[in-house]
């Protein structure tokens, strides 16, 4: 008999993987637990098992292709009886005769979208949308009252046509346009900003551990910074285990390693740490779990540029602090003037879990700590 095996639920709410290689192809034969295919999903790459023993009859994807989960992946030819087939609720599908009409039916405007005054055009100019792949929303009509005409459609297919085809976010960028839009529809963020005056650091200060230890003595003096908040309950959970997650930038797109329990954690098991797991990143082999279960986030964008941002806190944590390019700049010291070295800081904060307040004076704990000697 055939075995159709699908895309198993990988976990996290995920919905679809998309297919990186194939470790076999039809007519193999292969074993329980044998590697079938690496999938991408959630900013890992996995090996998915084989369930079953026999022959490989058929795949249902190539690599680049999204598999929704309980989508068919593979399908076996394995000896036996044929099981019954599986039954499936009626889904209400039109099925038999339809009757053709002969009224003549005219066509009016048709309101598209949310905005107040709409997107207006007729079906026949819908349909030449569809049909040149051209989104109303970028349309600007040029039509009475706002009409979008066929001639506008036309225009805008052309322009398309002159810069290229779309290009679909494939791994990890998917992944990442997911999350951000996620964290803009859910959360409600407040970002402070601040320097801290770092011209008492040694010349060769890792700048990574101060940030690092900086978050750990802020979480301590404010915990409400370490926490989940759960949008359904209403609630949060404060958190007493420091996971800090490490943005990492790549060609690839935006990963976010966890760097467990540091606030228990010596400087040269951070810098260790640290180096795995950005090693991890680049060679791609970095476990799933390594990628879930932060409390806090640190995104050190100051090497590439920018002196302040509003980072975005993904949930379900509460709060993100950024670190920009380090600058010198004249400030006051007892009544003089002086050219010391300023760090800028960008706390990007859940204002439904966080107050102004606690947010506030996790970041004076913060420029605190990183303003001393070491």
């Amino acid at each position: 008999m055939n075995r159709i095996f699908k895309l198993p639920d990988l976990g996290e709410g995920l919905t679809e993987a998309e297919i990186v290689e194939w470790h076999v192809k039809i007519g193999d034969e292969i074993q329980v637990d044998q590697p079938l295919v690496a999938v991408e999903t959630a900013k890992a790459i996995v090996d998915i098992p084989s369930p079953h023993q026999g022959r490989i009859g058929k795949l249902y994807g190539e690599t680049g292709d999204f598999i929704q989960v309980d989508d068919p992946l593979v399908e076996f030819e394995t000896k036996g009886a044929q099981p019954p087939p599986e039954r499936r609720e009626d889904t209400g599908t039109v099925v038999g005769k339809v009757e053709a009409g002969k009224e003549i039916v005219r066509e009016t405007a048709t309101r598209v979208g949310q905005a107040p005054a709409g997107i207006k055009a007729t079906p026949a100019v819908r349909a030449l949308a569809h049909r040149l792949d051209v989104d109303l929303s970028i349309v600007t009509p040029t039509g009475a009252d706002s009409m979008i005409t066929a001639a506008d459609i036309q225009r805008v297919a052309k322009i398309l046509a002159e810069v290229g085809p779309l290009e679909p976010l494939r791994g990890v960028r998917r992944a990442m346009a997911r999350t951000m839009a996620s964290a803009h529809g859910e959360v409600v963020p407040v970002t402070v900003n601040d320097d801290a005056d770092i011209q008492a650091w040694r010349p060769e200060e890792d700048i990574t551990l101060r940030l690092i230890r900086a978050i750990v003595t802020a979480c301590q003096a404010e915990p409400a910074l370490n926490a989940w908040y759960d949008s359904h309950a209403i609630g949060r959970r404060v958190l007493k285990k420091i996971d800090l997650g490490i943005a990492v930038d790549t060609s690839d797109g935006l990963f976010v390693p966890v760097l467990r329990d540091a606030g228990s954690r010596d400087p040269h098991d951070l810098r260790q740490g640290l180096n795995a797991i950005k090693q991890g990143v680049r060679e791609r082999k970095l476990p799933p779990e390594e990628l879930r279960g932060y409390t806090f986030t640190l995104s050190n964008f100051g090497p590439f540029g920018g002196r302040y941002a509003n980072p975005v806190v993904v949930p379900p944590t509460v709060a993100i602090l950024g670190a920009g390019r380090t600058r010198e700049a004249v400030v006051p010291i007892q009544g003089k003037l002086e050219i010391h070295r300023l760090l800028p800081l960008s706390l990007t904060f859940d204002h439904r879990a966080v107050t102004g307040g606690e947010a506030a004076r996790f970041l004076m704990v913060a420029i605190e700590d990183l303003e001393k000697t070491s």
